[in-house]
């Protein structure tokens, strides 16, 4: 199994200390605590954690001075402050210095947990090494012996160490965000921050404040400063994962802070210094984009001062015996499965599939066979789990359309008006039902693959009248 995320508390009110810890070593994190701030940063120094949370008062040093003293020793440990209302200018000042977040007291723990999350992820993005090749102790590798894979390693190593941005691409699911990786840890910026922004996921409306900050009262809700991605990666890297998805206004913004190096945040006129490597990824035609005039021509040049191509996996079967090895160590650590066997016929069958959600469909598939099967995967568990349907996630699903028809021919029928209510909670209870059976009733790798909190979890199940395995963690 995979060991627990390390965090370090820093709180000198016993009582909270105390209530955190057991908040978070429920989540499955294991907490260390420090009851002061000289503690905290002797603590921080000498051990091995993946995220700090610390108070901002504190006996010893401050909240300010850890994060100082921290962000230049251990610049890609992120630290989240939590601060009171009273001090939120000087927290945001902290995050300046390298805070990786603040939060303000009280605090919301359902806040917390998510920023927690978010914050081991970030760390386990900078540290955790991408290996290049099959055969590399690291657990996120880019595999594959084939003549492609093998102009991909050398177009990395050409390019990393370079002060050029960078443009991925390729299909969903080829493995673009490794790449992204690797070019930060091979670069001379590897030990300064490295910040992942997905363009798709953040509403249009956040995501100019999220790139570049905003000031106090610049809209509706901005009751503080906020300091954006691209001045915490200050001396960094900013990866800009889905860039095709960007609006046109934002595109013009982000041309205008690569050219001329500095931003100005939402509603503010102070021009801020950037220093930041910009590598960014897309699977969209961006020429065909250009040419419909919603990709900006200058943009796209901007991007692609070196570009990195991937192939998809359906031009390399001869690597997917390599793929099925190490996707099956990988998965079988976390399922608790030793020595992951696939037969010769199965890994055969696998290899002449098309594959058209690249290496994340692979690797769906693969968890699920190790699931079902006990002991080696065979060809049937390969055949009967392709009957299925295995698709892509971005592809259209028959059986999802076909209850979509069924909802909504029952509301015409009846005159109800709750088909869109009655078919989200029939999708969510079959995703909890198949969530909790792959996870083999464990709460902590549920929570983790849905992206959602134990606590979360637990409301969900009770609320869909899931039962949990008895003595599941």
């Amino acid at each position: 199994m995979l060991p627990s995320p390390r965090i370090l508390l820093i709180e000198d009110d016993s009582g909270a200390a105390s209530s955190l810890k057991r908040l978070l070593a429920a989540e499955g994190y294991s907490v260390e605590v420090a009851p002061d701030g000289n503690a905290g940063l002797n603590a921080a120094r000498s051990g091995d954690h993946d995220v700090v949370i610390t108070d901002w008062r504190l006996p010893g040093a401050s909240g300010i001075e850890i994060i100082q003293s921290l962000h230049r020793s251990h610049p890609r440990l992120p630290i989240v402050l939590i601060t009171a209302h009273g001090s939120t200018e000087t927290a945001i000042e902290a995050t300046k210095h390298g805070a990786f977040e603040y939060l303000l007291k009280p605090l919301d723990m359902e806040e917390l947990l998510a920023v927690t999350a978010r914050a081991v992820s970030s760390r386990r993005i900078m540290v955790d090494p991408v290996g290049l090749g099959e055969g590399t102790p690291a657990q996120d590798t880019l595999v594959g012996h084939s003549r492609a894979m093998r102009d991909i390693y050398k177009e990395i190593g050409r390019v990393a160490a370079q002060p050029v941005d960078v443009l991925i691409r390729g299909e969903t699911g080829t493995g673009k965000e490794l790449v992204a990786r690797a070019l930060y840890q091979h670069s001379h910026r590897a030990d300064a921050p490295f910040i992942a922004v997905n363009c798709a996921a953040i509403p249009e409306a956040l995501l100019e404040s999220e790139l570049f900050g905003h000031e106090r009262g610049a809209f509706t809700g901005a009751v503080t400063r906020r300091v954006g991605r691209f001045e915490q990666a200050s001396g960094g890297t900013v990866f800009l994962d889905e860039i095709g998805d960007l609006s046109l206004t934002t595109q013009a913004k982000l041309l205008r802070v690569l050219q001329e190096r500095t931003l100005s945040r939402v509603g503010g006129n102070e021009l801020i210094p950037v220093d930041v490597r910009i590598l960014a990824a897309t699977h969209r035609d961006l020429e065909g984009m250009i040419h419909e005039r919603m990709f900006r021509e200058d943009l796209f040049y901007r991007l692609s001062q070196f570009t990195i191509t991937l192939p998809p996996l359906r031009q390399r079967p001869e690597d997917i015996p390599d793929l099925i090895r190490h996707l099956g160590r990988r998965f079988g650590r976390e399922l608790g499965i030793e020595r992951p066997a696939f037969t010769q016929e199965a890994v055969q069958l696998l290899q002449g599939f098309n594959w058209p959600g690249n290496i994340r469909q692979l690797g769906n598939l693969i968890r699920q066979l190790l699931v079902v099967a006990r002991g080696p995967v065979s060809e049937d568990h390969v055949r009967s789990a392709l009957a299925k349907g295995e698709r892509p996630n971005d592809a259209p699903d028959d059986d999802l359309q076909a209850l979509a028809r069924q909802f909504l021919a029952t509301a015409r029928e009846t005159g109800s008006d709750d088909a869109h209510a009655r078919f989200i909670a029939h999708a969510e209870r079959v995703l909890f039902q198949i969530t909790m059976e792959q996870a083999a009733g464990n709460k902590s790798q549920a929570a983790r693959w849905l992206g959602i909190t134990r606590f979360t979890l637990r409301e969900r199940l009770i609320a869909l009248g899931i039962k949990e395995p008895e003595g599941t963690p």
